[in-house]
């Protein structure tokens, strides 16, 4: 994988929204009230009810009576699923929760996280807490460039076609621009056109790069591919054959460093954590596994595959809370990993320590996400998981440098804890929460039933939870 650059920029965390004025006596405890300088930063935000959390989510962000009813509703209807998909017979949801700790390029972020796996949300906040007392995550990402794809086949003399259209490049890039006039006003459009000679004798392959901007834009680039085909086959003397975006938008990445001090890293052992099992290890012990189990993943690709599931893990969560295509996401990630240029599948993110003895991770994949259109407009889900993100989710530059981050912490927690005491007894002890909840009627809502029994065990959430 090569070695990304980060960049230094930063800004200051928005200040909170305040807080309501009602005069209502507050149920949330005084300590995990609102701040001026930690907003994702909330201390046992797990301990307190549903009800407690969207109050203090009230206090950063102003939420409308309607905003709120999202959060029980799902945030979208049967009527409108029935014109979003097809065959609609109801809709399907999934559990929201919020990252916590988050702080990227200097700003505090809470994180909208829609998963149904149990102890992804709190590993990746608890791993994004060890970062923070490193400074936070630094990130950096290209411009959104996306890629048409159009396949030339029949053609008789490859590299005269690729003269031609080489030639043609400024009218080419003229005609796809013209099928995209919104996007020019906002400052995107075609880029570059890249012609490229595939292994078949008769196939020719061309690359339209359109930048964008807030879309993740696949209608966009397909609208491209489609116009620019017939006049691609006549300077090719051939005939168009398939004419799609590419989803290795390696054009389009985002890049992510983290570093952690080392004191940050260690496990209480079971006297001093009061726990019933559990061996204390040292924050270099701790370091020195993570680094061990990174390269692991750089030399073996099936151990990659589980070290990227991993990172996707948090990934995802944010993707599908924001109303992104997180198939596009993973087709994206996984191909990456595999033209890395080393002749073998690997890992997306890497640690190593550094000359002061601190872990330092870094993470570096396509992030094709976007801010607008699609779903965002449909899902009103969508839409207040933006309203969460505030300035994070202001460009689908800034929303892909948050994934990147929430990907990384995912990562790292899962290193963790299969460093320390394996990755089962964290995740476990969340699984078994989960599974208790067989039956969603009215004996398991009655008090005494499987779901306040369920709810009943705040000590089983771990301290290292992760799934790699």
């Amino acid at each position: 994988m090569a070695s990304p650059g980060f960049t230094s920029e930063s800004s200051s965390p928005p200040a909170p929204a305040p807080v309501d004025p009602s005069g209502a006596a507050s149920a949330v405890p005084s300590e995990v009230a609102v701040t001026e300088s930690a907003r994702s930063r909330i201390p046992r935000f797990y301990q307190l009810s549903i009800d407690e959390r969207r109050e203090l989510l009230r206090a950063r962000i102003t939420l409308s009576e309607a905003e709120v009813a999202t959060l029980d509703s799902g945030g979208i209807h049967p009527s409108v699923a029935d014109q979003v998909v097809e065959n609609v017979v109801g809709v399907y949801a999934l559990p929201l929760g919020l990252g916590l700790n988050f702080q990227v390029n200097g700003r505090d972020v809470l994180v909208p996280m829609a998963v149904e796996e149990p102890s992804v949300i709190a590993a990746a906040s608890n791993a994004a807490r060890m970062v923070r007392e490193g400074g936070g995550f630094a990130a950096d990402a290209d411009e959104p460039i996306m890629t048409a794809q159009i396949e030339l086949l029949g053609v008789p003399d490859p590299a005269a076609a690729r003269a031609r259209i080489e030639a043609a490049s400024d009218e080419l890039l003229a005609m796809a621009g013209a099928t995209l006039p919104r996007l020019l006003e906002r400052g995107g459009g075609p880029r570059e056109l890249e012609v490229r000679l595939g292994n078949h004798p008769a196939r020719v392959i061309v690359h339209v790069h359109v930048d964008c901007r807030n879309a993740m834009g696949a209608n966009m680039v397909n609208t491209v591919a489609e116009c620019l085909a017939e006049r691609l086959a006549a300077l090719a003397d051939g005939r168009s054959g398939l004419r799609i975006l590419t989803n290795l938008c390696d054009r389009r990445l985002v890049r992510v460093r983290a570093r952690v001090p080392v004191a940050a890293l260690g496990v209480k052992g079971a006297a001093e954590a009061g726990a019933s099992a559990g061996e204390a290890f040292s924050g270099a012990e701790v370091r020195d596994g993570i680094v061990a189990a990174s390269q692991f993943a750089e030399d073996d690709p099936y151990r990659a595959a589980t070290h990227n599931k991993g990172i996707m893990n948090g990934v995802d969560a944010v993707v599908i809370a924001t109303g992104n295509d997180w198939r596009g996401v993973e087709a994206g990630a996984h191909a990456f990993a595999a033209a890395n240029g080393r002749g073998q599948y690997g890992p997306l993110a890497v640690w190593r320590a550094d000359d002061d003895g601190n872990l330092v991770g870094k993470l570096e994949m396509p992030m094709p996400v976007g801010v607008v259109g699609g779903t965002v407009k449909a899902h009103a889900g969508a839409r207040l998981a933006h309203r969460i993100l505030g300035p994070a989710a202001a460009s689908a530059t800034e929303l892909a440098m948050v994934i990147g981050s929430v990907g990384l912490a995912s990562n790292l927690a899962a290193l963790r804890a299969l460093a320390t005491d394996g990755i089962q007894r964290g995740h476990m002890a969340l699984h078994r929460r989960s599974a208790e909840l067989k039956h969603d009627g009215p004996a398991a809502r009655a008090p005494g039933g499987t779901i306040e029994r369920a709810m009943e065990r705040p000590t089983e959430r771990p301290s290292k939870e992760g799934s790699p």
